[in-house]
């Protein structure tokens, strides 16, 4: 299973930026794929989630401004991220495990198998 993903990008604060992750090996419908961040100098942290194709969920801190979505033909996951803040700052990586993971899992990244290379999103002040 191979993840890439993209679309990073230096974006004022309230702009957008949309990631994408292309999957090879692994389909987007099946399992559960998601999405963490790492800022400079902090944890990585879950960002958000979609299983079995369907199901999402989002961190408290991206609920209503993030949004995830995939493309079945392009075995592609996408977060569309809007009103971006300063504190979005930080390296973006899509992850994915072949379980249906219960919400509770989701969260933790030790939970999934594979991994993309980040994709750095800077959010300007």
């Amino acid at each position: 299973v191979q993840l890439q993903a993209s679309g990073g990008g230096l974006v004022q604060a309230g702009g957008s930026l949309r990631l994408s992750c292309v999957a090879s090996g692994h389909g987007v419908s099946t399992g559960t794929i998601g999405w963490f961040r790492r800022a400079p100098g902090k944890e990585r942290e879950f960002v958000a989630a979609i299983r079995s194709g369907v199901t999402f969920g989002y961190a408290d801190s991206v609920r209503g401004r993030f949004a995830m979505s995939r493309d079945n033909a392009k075995n592609t996951v996408y977060l569309q991220m809007n009103s971006l803040k300063p504190e979005d700052t930080a390296d973006y990586y899509c992850a994915a495990t072949t379980s249906n993971l219960i919400v509770s899992s989701r969260r933790n990244s030790n939970n999934y198998n594979y991994w993309g290379q980040g994709t750095l999103v800077t959010v300007s002040s």
